[in-house]
């Protein structure tokens, strides 16, 4: 059994997924990684579908070098306008996401209520190939893969209890502070 980098909350209602030394970038998986944190399973899948088919974008934040930008950058929250469509990564992701969904249902777990609360994109080492310069010379010609992990979990069911009850009391303090400070002053 392999070491994740975070264990879940509840072990019970999570389910995990990774892959090793995937054939595709780094840098491209991981602004795509980033962009499905704390989203749903279903809403995840259908954004990477989205992507893949260029109706929407994943917004670059880290790498961010000769990243051109784009509108749909805008409604994605980014604040630089920088954006791209790495279908390559979002279909490894998507395959991804569709694994830890098979390992839910085994589980037994409610496919619908899952989010993906952890996923980590880390370099794996690098291929090396060459490629052939001028004047006979020879030059690396390298690939970056990457190892990733994602865990989903249900969501918890938000129950009404001592945390509002609390919020109405210090509401009240407040407001009781508030009256003896303008009562202070007149």
């Amino acid at each position: 059994m392999v070491k994740y980098a975070r264990e879940p909350a509840n072990p019970t209602k999570s389910c995990k997924a990774r892959g090793s030394d995937l054939r595709v970038h780094f840098k491209n998986t991981r602004e795509g990684a980033f962009a499905l944190k704390g989203k749903t399973l279903n809403g995840a899948k259908r954004y990477l579908e989205d992507v893949i088919a260029h109706k929407r974008c994943i917004p670059f934040h880290r790498f961010t070098g000769c990243i051109g930008r784009t509108a749909q950058a805008k409604n994605e929250g980014s604040t630089t306008r920088q954006g791209r469509w790495p279908v390559k990564s979002c279909e490894f992701l998507l395959n991804l996401l569709k694994n830890a969904e098979s390992n839910a249902e085994v589980k037994g777990l409610d496919v619908d209520a899952l989010e993906i609360t952890h996923i980590q994109v880390n370099k794996a080492m690098q291929q090396r190939r060459r490629t052939y310069r001028a004047h006979g010379r020879i030059n690396p010609y390298m690939s970056s893969p990457c190892h990733v992990e994602l865990t989903l979990s249900e969501k918890e069911s938000n129950v009404k209890g001592e945390a509002e009850e609390t919020r109405g009391v210090k509401q009240i303090k407040a407001r009781r502070a508030k009256q003896l400070r303008l009562g202070a002053k007149a």
